[in-house]
């Protein structure tokens, strides 16, 4: 287990690297490296090992499995992270799901659910969006009636990401239809997706993938003991999950390893009789790049520190906004490196290419969504606006 820091923040990084480099599937590692998707029993295996070391979810209670860190050093848990290429512990568990139930869940909710959570032993799913309720998540419509000791949900949850590999679903519900204010009448449920009634179907995205789903609710009955914190008061329940949400959300460091490894192939492509690491406009959008992500990491830690007191800070939303837009430039740039040999292929025996080139296309597509999750790019500008210009 890494130990708390004696005053250091480099030799606590550099204990963190140690255990991520030595502790974790190398094997694992890689594919994540490599921009593969990993095996399901392997990020079980992976959470489970960091939650055994106390590194899965650092910001909890520390009677559930945190530290007693700070704010400062829970950046540099996720950099470390992100920079060794270890699967980060699946965000609807760590970052969403448990910290709701460890602020406001029973004591029976605690003890039977954030154990497994942490470790993954439990795989949660998000059911917030649904096809009438994406940014207006206010609007949603999926019901829970009370039937005596059960609530009868009814309805569709939709972009469900992961939802075929998971356990349990977390699921903002409306209770009370006749509520005078949309938001006033929502309430936070945990599903069994092994309920008579569920049925989760795939979406197919247009990188090829099935990541994403639709979840549907045929008069699921669910115990009422599956309630988190007070009836009709999930509304406030989303808002806190959404603040945790944020943290990480701008994924510097993530960025900075694959703009390292488009480096290396710009490097090892031949163009003209030189690389393209000769052409001087892939140098300028390198040159651009790092710089910019130099920036963001620069605002990334003012917002930490700003943080430190437990606030959420609104230049959090900067974070995102631009985040989003530097992991999209930089698989941009991984596509054009890629060329002719990054277009998908079908067969994919029809273009003999590497690995990462063939691997281009589908990176490129499957990041433009990260400009729409977590509150899209322009649910964002509207905050920046309001709580840092005061417009």
């Amino acid at each position: 287990m890494v130990q708390a820091p004696d005053g250091s923040d480099a030799r606590f990084a550099a204990g963190l690297r140690e255990f991520f480099t030595t502790e974790i599937d190398p094997q694992v590692r890689a594919q994540v490296a490599a921009g593969r998707s990993v095996d399901p029993q392997d990020l079980r295996r992976t959470q489970a090992t960091l939650a055994d070391a106390g590194l899965a979810v650092p910001a909890w209670p520390v009677r559930w499995g945190g530290r007693d860190w700070t704010a400062l050093q829970r950046h540099l848990w996720l950099a470390e992270l992100q920079t060794a290429c270890v699967p980060e512990p699946l965000p609807f568990n760590a970052g969403m799901v448990g910290p709701v139930i460890a602020q406001f869940g029973s004591e029976e909710l605690k003890e039977r659910f954030l154990p497994a959570t942490a470790r993954l032993d439990i795989w949660w799913a998000q059911g917030f969006s649904e096809p009438d309720a994406g940014s207006d998540l206010a609007s949603l419509s999926t019901t829970a009636v009370r039937d005596g000791a059960d609530y009868v949900v009814t309805g569709q949850k939709t972009w469900t990401t992961l939802g075929q590999h998971a356990d349990w679903i977390f699921a903002l519900v409306r209770t009370d239809p006749q509520a005078p204010r949309r938001q006033a009448g929502i309430s936070f449920l945990l599903i069994d997706l092994d309920s008579p009634g569920v049925t989760v179907r795939p979406i197919e995205l247009i990188d090829g993938g099935r990541e994403v789903n639709e979840v549907f609710f045929d008069e699921v009955r669910v115990p009422a003991e599956n309630l988190v914190g007070e009836e009709n008061a999930g509304w406030s329940y989303a808002k806190f999950l959404l603040g945790n949400e944020r943290v990480g959300i701008a994924r510097v460091a993530a960025s900075q390893m694959r703009l390292a490894r488009a480096i290396g192939h710009a490097g090892a492509t031949p163009w003209h009789d030189r690389t393209r690491l000769d052409d001087p406009l892939i140098r300028a959008r390198i040159a651009e790049l790092r710089n910019d992500l130099l920036a963001l990491e620069t605002t990334q830690l003012r917002v930490v520190a700003d943080s430190a007191d437990g606030r959420p800070s609104p230049a959090s939303s900067v974070l995102k906004l631009r985040g989003s837009e530097l992991q999209q430039a930089v698989t941009e740039l991984e596509l054009d490196l890629a060329g002719a040999t990054g277009l998908p292929a079908d067969p994919p025996a029809l273009v003999q290419t590497e690995e990462w080139a063939g691997l281009a296309a589908m990176r490129y597509l499957n990041h433009r969504k990260v400009s729409i999750y977590s509150g899209s790019n322009e649910i964002q500008r509207t905050i920046i606006a309001g709580t840092i210009l005061g417009l």
